[in-house]
């Protein structure tokens, strides 16, 4: 399910500097905006330092402080340099596929579904650090900040957009491939509390509908579609779209990268 070999970061370098462009024009634009601005974006020379000031802002306590949060997640930065690329590939996507998002900054100033998915990104590598405690603080505060609640162990590929955003759950053996969207209130769960592998595997270029639920240690092939509101209960064939409760299969994707074309018909 690695397609990381298809993936250059030099396409996507240029984000950062148009984000710049893009927020300095916010600041002739919308004089109000500026304190907002510059203290989230202009000040900092890499998107990293952005990152942490955010999820650090958003994220932070009464006894877990803004300045410990921010030291704590721009570490994990400057320590797994996959984390800063997978960043600007869910920057992109966004970009690429929400047709209300009309340029890069947005995720990274408005958007709880790319924060909340940054935030799961440093629980993981935290997590994978015997640093389980820190992870699981950060899985705690996002659901409670964005109402998104991804288990640490979970492993999410690049490329993920996470529209909206409400109540989605991810549980700790799920397996989610490169260029995944999905809904609000996508759950990718288990089915009772059998212990092990007991999530489900979301392969390569699905769309995942609003409401939907995909239960169990089953597999969903890639660029298949889960309709909204379907409960998924058994393994999907690739290129396949699935719907209704039990969801069954309803015809073909209809084309080969469904979470990229987001057309959730039927």
């Amino acid at each position: 399910m690695d397609q990381s070999k298809k993936f250059n970061i030099s396409s996507v370098n240029p984000v950062w500097q148009t984000i710049r462009v893009e927020a300095e024009t916010v600041v002739k634009q919308q004089r109000e905006m500026t304190s907002v601005i510059y203290s989230s974006i202009l000040i900092h020379e890499k998107l990293e330092s952005v990152l942490a000031y955010r999820l650090a802002q958003k994220l932070s306590t009464s006894d877990m402080s803004e300045a410990v949060l921010n030291e704590i997640i721009l570490n994990a930065y400057q320590a797994e340099n996959c984390l800063v690329e997978d960043a600007y590939f869910d920057i992109v996507a966004v970009k690429e596929r929400d047709p209300a998002c009309h340029r890069f900054l947005q995720p990274l100033l408005y958007y709880k579904g790319f924060l909340a998915l940054q935030a799961y990104r440093v629980g993981s590598y935290l997590n994978s650090n015997e640093h389980l405690d820190l992870s699981f603080f950060l899985q705690m505060r996002s659901s409670e900040v964005f109402g998104v609640d991804i288990h640490p162990n979970a492993r999410i590929g690049k490329g993920i957009m996470i529209d909206h955003a409400h109540s989605i759950v991810i549980g700790e053996t799920a397996v989610v491939g490169d260029n995944v969207s999905m809904l609000h209130s996508v759950t990718l769960g288990g089915t009772g509390k059998d212990k092990g592998d007991r999530h489900p595997k979301i392969e390569d270029g699905v769309l995942l509908g609003a409401g939907a639920s995909v239960l169990g240690n089953i597999t969903v092939g890639r660029c298949s579609k889960i309709a909204s509101g379907s409960v998924v209960l058994s393994s999907v064939p690739e290129y396949k779209t699935v719907a209704g409760v039990p969801a069954k299969v309803v015809g073909d994707s209809g084309c080969d990268q469904p979470s990229s074309l987001m057309d959730q018909n039927i």
